[in-house]
């Protein structure tokens, strides 16, 4: 259950992205499966593929005081659309670093905000 609420999540603010970057767009007619194509894809990306970009970028992400992390986290997003396009031929458009650098910022933020509103059950029976 905890992993529907996670993809859905990340399938609104995949949605944010696509409404308020210039840039990320959809190609095609399914736009809500597309999103939530790509939402499980960049779940995906984020689980393997992210970590592995983290560690081999350590040493200019404490060069920069972690503001490297903000390009990490622009190609995973960017990645994950050109996974989602080229391997699954779903019809998510990222146009290039910048587009794909706000985009991961969006999707983080609504990612956060949701996340601060809806309770997680897992806390409440650690705490109860």
């Amino acid at each position: 259950m905890r992993f529907l609420i996670r993809w859905l999540i990340g399938a609104i603010a995949v949605a944010a992205a696509v409404y308020f970057v210039p840039g990320i767009s959809i190609v095609g007619e399914n736009g809500w499966l597309v999103v939530i194509g790509m939402a499980l894809i960049l779940g995906l990306v984020n689980a393997f593929i992210r970590p592995l970009l983290t560690i081999l970028s350590c040493g200019f992400i404490v060069l920069t005081l972690g503001l490297f992390m903000l390009v990490v986290n622009g190609l995973s997003f960017y990645f994950a659309s050109q996974i989602a396009q080229n391997w699954f031929g779903i019809g998510f458009q990222v146009d290039g670093l910048w587009p794909a650098i706000w985009g991961a910022v969006v999707v983080s933020i609504v990612t956060f905000v949701i996340s601060l509103i809806l309770p997680d059950p897992a806390k409440k029976a650690v705490a109860g």
